[in-house]
Formats: C-alpha cells, sequence, structure tokens
C-alpha cells in the first residue's frame, strides 16, 4: 500500500477535495492511502505531524497553484524535502497543475506535471475528465510491489481487534461553505480570463486564415466585444458581459454593440457541495444537457457560439 502525501494551499482546498474524491478507486481497494494537514487533530503538534507523514511518503503530489507558490510554508519547507526525497529515490514527487501560474521556473519545473501537458485543471472544459487524467497517471507511478490489498474475509465483530483510533466511518467530508466574496471572485476571474481566451483566439484564427481579421475590443470593465471579419466583411461578432439577468453569471449576445437588456446566452453561478463552477441552461447547451464548467469550458461554450456562423 502507497502512501500519497498532498501538499497545497488551503486556498485550494476545495480542488484537492475533488482530486480525493477521484483517488477513491485506489483508497477503496488499498492501493493507497492519503494524508492531508486536515487529518491533524486538535492537540497534535502541526510541524511535527506534517514532517513525519513527509518523511514516510511514498508518493507527494504538489498541488501547484499561484499560492502554493507564493506559500513559504509550501515552498520551502514541504516541496524542498519533497525533491530531495525524490532525488534520493525514497519517494516520487508528482506535481499536479491546479491552476495556471509560472510553475515552470520552479525548482520541480523538470519533473513531468500532470495532467496531460501540465495543462492547469482548472482550463480544462470538464475538470473531471481533467482530474481522471491524475488519477491514470497517479496509477501509472505507484510501484508494481504496491499492489491492491487482498480483503479478508467477513468476521464477526468479537473477532475484529481493536486499534489505538479505534473504528471510525470514512465518511468525513463535510458540505463547503461559499461566501459572498468568494463566489464575486471566481465570476471575476472567469470572465477576464474569457476575455484572454477571446483575445487569443481571435489572434490565433487570424493567424491561420489569410482571408481572416479579428477584433478584440475590450468596452470598458464589465463588457468586451469580439468581431470576426471575412475577407473584410462582418461574419460574426458578439458582446460578452459580466452581471446576470437572474443573479451572478456572465451573458453573450450577438451584435458587438447589442443592447444590455438582451442577450442570447447566460452562464450563471452555481455551486454543489464541494465547489463553484459556471453552468448553461439546457436549452442553450449545443448537448441538451446541463454541464458544470470551468474557466476554460466557459470560455470555449462562448467561442464555440461566435464562430459558429463561419464553421456551418
Amino acid at each position: 500500500m502507497s502512501r500519497v502525501f498532498f501538499s497545497y494551499s488551503h486556498k485550494d482546498e476545495a480542488l484537492r477535495d475533488q482530486l480525493e474524491v477521484h483517488l477513491s478507486a485506489l483508497k477503496r481497494d488499498g492501493t493507497i492511502t492519503t494524508w492531508h494537514d486536515r487529518r491533524i487533530t486538535a492537540g497534535d503538534p502541526l510541524g511535527q505531524s506534517i514532517d513525519e507523514q513527509l518523511e514516510h511518503a511514498d508518493l507527494i503530489l504538489l498541488l501547484v497553484s499561484p499560492d502554493f507558490l507564493a506559500s513559504d510554508y509550501c515552498h520551502d519547507v514541504e516541496m524542498q524535502r519533497a525533491l530531495v526525497r525524490h532525488a534520493e529515490g525514497s519517494a516520487r514527487v508528482i506535481p499536479v497543475i491546479l491552476r495556471p501560474c509560472d510553475w515552470q521556473h520552479s525548482p520541480f519545473a523538470h519533473l513531468l506535471a500532470a495532467p496531460t501537458d501540465g495543462k492547469p485543471i482548472t482550463r480544462w472544459p470538464d475538470m473531471d475528465e481533467a482530474f481522471l487524467d491524475v488519477v491514470q497517471q497517479i496509477r501509472a507511478a505507484l510501484p508494481a510491489t504496491h499492489l491492491p490489498v487482498q480483503r479478508p474475509a467477513p468476521t464477526t465483530a468479537s473477532s475484529i481487534p481493536a486499534t489505538a483510533a479505534g473504528p471510525r466511518s470514512s465518511n468525513l467530508r463535510l458540505r463547503k461553505q461559499f461566501s459572498d466574496a468568494d463566489r464575486d471572485q471566481f465570476v471575476d476571474d472567469a470572465f477576464e480570463f474569457m476575455a484572454r481566451y477571446f483575445e487569443n483566439s481571435l489572434n490565433e484564427l487570424a493567424a491561420r486564415n489569410n482571408t481572416i481579421q479579428g477584433r478584440y475590443k475590450r468596452l470598458d470593465a464589465q463588457r468586451f466585444s469580439a468581431i470576426i471579419y471575412e475577407a473584410g466583411q462582418t461574419r460574426a461578432e458578439c458582446t460578452i458581459r459580466l452581471g446576470g439577468f437572474f443573479g451572478k453569471g456572465i451573458t453573450y449576445s450577438d451584435g458587438a454593440n447589442a443592447a444590455g437588456n438582451s442577450y442570447n446566452g447566460m452562464l450563471t453561478l452555481e455551486n454543489d457541495d464541494q465547489h463553484l463552477y459556471l453552468s448553461a441552461s439546457m436549452s442553450m447547451m449545443n448537448g441538451g444537457r446541463d454541464q458544470r464548467l470551468g474557466f476554460e469550458g466557459a470560455a470555449e461554450h462562448y467561442w464555440s457560439m461566435l464562430v459558429a456562423p463561419l464553421q456551418r
């Protein structure tokens, strides 16, 4: 059984929880056990507990984000010791890129990162696919000697020996509460990402097609427009606004000068018991079903609406 240690910033706790959910199959069959600092109980020495778990871990996951890189403890203590153990061959370190950041210039840049090509999890259209990619890479990296534990035959309660910790449930995950500040920040970040996504996509579209020109214009802090010209003629245009009509969200309107009281698409902010996401109603989704979209998934959804006239 391999022991997995999570090194992460508490600001990425929701993403860490999602990764742990995706690791459930490996945990259930006895291939791995996982540990992070939320397992420390009141009264335990904080630094000593982390050090002990880090020293005994077989696999150390660096959950990389801007906050991880900015954390002195993550960077100077956990990451440095993890890299020493990796160099010694006593543990394996896998960087897991959660959010876009300058990790390519970090001390672990020489290591192969997950997901594939080091693409940040939050930039995948479907984050479940990103987490699956990470889990598959973790499974492939586990030592061959750490096979699933053979489960013993059922025994009676009286035959189960008492342990120091005592029996407990594995169902310990609690519902997360998201503040108004959390929700506002998520939508703001999603909108800013979408603006960069459209600007870069317009430039790339023009670079690949001689007859195409793209025009991106930031109208104000809460709006931008995009126009695609073919042979000098307008073929597609839109305005994207921060702020929904029925709550927090981002709207899409046909036309570069669309009125503020109309829209052709709307992404609304939603959350489940663990994380925030953007959702498009069933009538607006090509697949005819609701989707939970991260930043890149939301941006690609609206980009697909813009380029659709040129793809018919």
